[in-house]
């Protein structure tokens, strides 16, 4: 399979998820809105408190004028920019499943969310580890660091979300109707995990359809053919789907106090109430037109992902970039 439609499907599987996290964080805005004061979120200057927008410190004494409002320029912020990551996990303390670095740039009403691969190479407190592994050493914070570290920007909040509030989503809307592709029979008593479906139309509850979209082959190696990572994804973005277009009906409505139980149980975030609450407005003022989503762009070479600098430089100052300034290679800091 091509790069690009290697892409193409990461980059809807990212909508996806992301249309799910989105609709929980509106509904749970809709419900912060009555009982906090709206408020846009603080912006941060990635724990430098140098870059300030302010007559601060420097990071060097001896500047010249010149070399302090040189300095101070390139880490002015833009007007109603955020970063927010994003992440899934099982809540079990181990890494995170799933990474996505979201730009807010309310001021010309547009979302951009790019998917972090969890394989990709990261320095953590000394050592290289996939990425991932950031959030089982040290929590969203750590996390939040070394992506911040490699990308040159601040990560200005965090929102993580247990996947088993995924599980608490379907329960919650009755089950989900779904086709399964293939026949489905995997065993792992390591992780108490039994997966035995037969292919074909099936009602599935919240704790089967964690089951389907988990299942990567048969006990005897075969299930998808091919690649079972893509085969995985695949099932993953028809049952999302499906998961989104009964969730997102008006009847579902009526399970509005039900779907802000799941939030607050299933997702924890350094936002506020009211910072929710204004999140959710502009997200539905700038509407799916102006939300997209890519991958960030690297190379596979066991047993990490490479991130590819220029190309991710691009994204950063097309995409992502919190300041006014273009980032320089010399701001981000990926390991080779």
């Amino acid at each position: 399979m091509s790069r690009a439609r290697r892409l193409k499907r990461r980059k809807r599987r990212s909508r996806l998820w992301i249309v799910l996290l989105t609709f929980l964080v509106i509904l749970a805005a809709g419900y912060a809105g009555f009982h906090a004061v709206v408020r846009p979120p603080d912006q941060k200057d990635g724990g430098r408190p140098d870059v300030a927008q302010t007559q601060g410190p420097l990071p060097a004494e001896n500047l010249t004028d010149e070399e302090a409002d040189a300095f101070r320029s390139h880490y002015e912020r833009k007007d109603a920019f955020y970063t927010i990551l994003v992440s899934g996990t099982d809540g079990g303390g181990g890494n995170s499943d799933t990474n996505i670095l979201l730009a807010v740039d309310a001021a010309n009403s547009s979302i951009y969310g790019v998917s972090i691969p969890r394989d990709t190479k990261a320095n953590i407190n000394g050592k290289n580890h996939k990425i991932n592994a950031a959030f089982a050493l040290g929590g969203m914070e750590l996390l939040a660091d070394v992506v911040a570290e490699q990308l040159g920007i601040p990560v200005d909040y965090t929102v993580s979300v247990d996947l088993q509030g995924f599980r608490a989503l379907v329960d919650a809307v009755g089950g989900v109707d779904f086709y399964i592709p293939v026949n489905m029979n995997y065993d792992d008593p390591i992780q108490n995990l039994s997966i035995h479906f037969s292919k074909g139309m099936r009602h599935l509850t919240g704790a089967e359809a964690l089951k389907v979209v988990r299942f990567r082959h048969n006990n005897d190696g075969t299930g998808y053919g091919g690649s079972e990572d893509i085969g995985r994804m695949q099932t993953q973005q028809d049952f999302l789907k499906a998961v989104a277009k009964q969730v997102l009906t008006p009847s579902s409505l009526t399970k509005l106090d039900d779907f802000v139980k799941i939030f607050q149980k299933y997702v924890k975030t350094d936002l506020s109430l009211g910072n929710l609450a204004w999140l959710g407005t502009e997200a539905v003022s700038i509407g799916v037109d102006g939300i997209e989503f890519s991958t960030l762009p690297g190379d596979w070479k066991s047993p990490y992902i490479y991130l590819n600098k220029e190309e991710v430089l691009s994204v950063v100052n097309q995409y992502l970039n919190p300041y006014v300034e273009d980032r320089l290679p010399e701001d981000m800091n990926i390991p080779g």
